[in-house]
């Protein structure tokens, strides 16, 4: 069974060795003391978000500190081909669903997008409470997955906005169920050419429950973004973006290496 992990800020563990004893403190701590109740000598890890990762014991529990003595510490890099969900902010908190699903499958960052036929609207206020929620929502599904690396939410964008992004992307794949090409070909035809330089990024898109517009395809197409189809079936909202990651991850050759 794999170790319980907490996560602490990114940085916090730099200059960590084996022998040294790093003190967990706040949230995480109590939720290790009080919920987990980890005693001395149990195993756990501690992970930055940002790719480190420290193994250790516990050598002793407060109820607002856990101090560990660390065994281990393991730098995890990026993949040389960065996954990006681009979510259509969706009713019902599906997109919070995607990107729930999609961090613990792998996914590196994630961009909320206000289409033209999104229903949710993000403004004012509420937009950074969402931005808040969202990012909170990727690191509790990082926890629940152990990943050293918390995914990005980046700004959320217009479609504006998103053609920028497109134009900057290595990849950027609309997932639309009127494209002819399924995601598997489009993916294999972009690694055989090479992909570009490394590192790279790849866009997955993923629209509203009415679809991404006519004019949004085309805006986005004339920046270099292509269409794809994910399978027979039309899917959610909140369902195309995971399946999409699992796809391009193995055929990526994401999931090829052994995590730590």
């Amino acid at each position: 069974m794999s170790n319980p992990v907490f996560f602490t800020a990114a940085g916090s563990l730099d200059g960590m060795a084996p022998g040294g004893l790093f003190v967990l403190e706040g949230a995480e701590a109590r939720h290790a003391v009080a919920v987990k109740r980890l005693e001395a000598g149990e195993p756990v890890d501690i992970v930055d978000g940002a790719g480190t990762r420290m193994t250790g014991r516990v050598a002793g529990a407060a109820p607002a500190a856990l101090e560990v003595e660390c065994t281990s510490v393991a730098v995890e890099p990026q993949p040389d081909v960065r996954l990006v969900l681009v979510q259509a902010l969706a009713k019902g908190d599906r997109d919070e669903l995607a990107i729930e699903t999609a961090t613990e499958l792998g996914i590196d960052a994630v961009v909320p997008w206000q289409s033209e036929r999104s229903i949710v609207r993000w403004k004012g206020d509420r937009a950074a409470k969402a931005h808040a929620k969202w990012q909170s929502v990727v690191t509790a599904a990082a926890k629940q997955a152990r990943r050293s690396w918390v995914p990005e939410v980046r700004p959320a964008v217009d479609t504006a906005g998103l053609s920028a992004a497109v134009e900057a992307a290595d990849l950027a794949v609309i997932l639309h169920e009127d494209a002819v090409r399924p995601l598997r070909s489009v993916l294999e035809g972009w690694q055989a050419g090479g992909g570009g330089a490394e590192p790279r990024e790849v866009l997955l898109i993923v629209g509203p429950e009415g679809g991404i517009s006519p004019r949004e395809v085309t805006r986005l197409c004339d920046k270099g973004a292509v269409t794809a189809l994910l399978g027979n079936h039309v899917l959610r909202s909140s369902t195309a973006g995971p399946a999409a990651v699992v796809l391009a991850s193995d055929i990526l050759g994401r999931w090829a290496a052994t995590a730590p």
